[in-house]
This record gives C-alpha cells, sequence and structure tokens, in this order.
C-alpha cells in the first residue's frame, strides 16, 4: 500500500511528525541538563502522543484507500480475509 495523502492531510501530518520531533529534541535537552523527572515524562508523552496521532491519520488514510482498492486486491488474488488480516497488523503496530 503506497503513503498517498493529499494535500491539507500531508501538511497536517506533517507538522505532526515536526513538532514530535521538536519534543522529542526537547526531552534529550531536558535529561541532558538534568531536569526534573516530572516534566521530562510530561513532555516525552506530548512526543508520544504527537507520533501516536501522525500514525492514525495515516492509517485511516490507508483505510480509505483501501477500501477503495478493495476490488483491486480481489483481482491480484488477496481475499478479504487477508486484506483484514493486513490492516488488523497496521492497527496492532501502534497499540
Amino acid at each position: 500500500m503506497e503513503l498517498d495523502l493529499e494535500g491539507a492531510s500531508l501538511k497536517a501530518v506533517l507538522n505532526r511528525l515536526r513538532r514530535a520531533q521538536g519534543q522529542i529534541s526537547g526531552v534529550i535537552r531536558m535529561i541532558e541538563e538534568g531536569r526534573d523527572c516530572e516534566d521530562v515524562v510530561t513532555q516525552l508523552a506530548a512526543a508520544s502522543r504527537a507520533l501516536d496521532r501522525a500514525g492514525f491519520a495515516i492509517i485511516a488514510t490507508g483505510l480509505q484507500k483501501c477500501v477503495i482498492d478493495m476490488e483491486d486486491a480481489h483481482r491480484n488474488g488477496e481475499d478479504t480475509e487477508q486484506m483484514r488480516a493486513r490492516l488488523e497488523k497496521l492497527f496492532l503496530s501502534l497499540a
């Protein structure tokens, strides 16, 4: 399955990933500076949420594409159960 996000969707995902990247850099800096554990964990949790949201947005877009491409999958020999298993694996990778 190819990643094909349209304009606004792609921009939103990239913004979330950049935000997470900045937050992770902040966490590294905080640890290096010996900052308070609670502050570090709070920042790390924010980065984790940003990554999760980006992942879910990518999966949601992928689901749309999968529904549209379901007929192509049948033509290529992939049955409904194989498609379901592939999508389940994607969801579980973020759990």
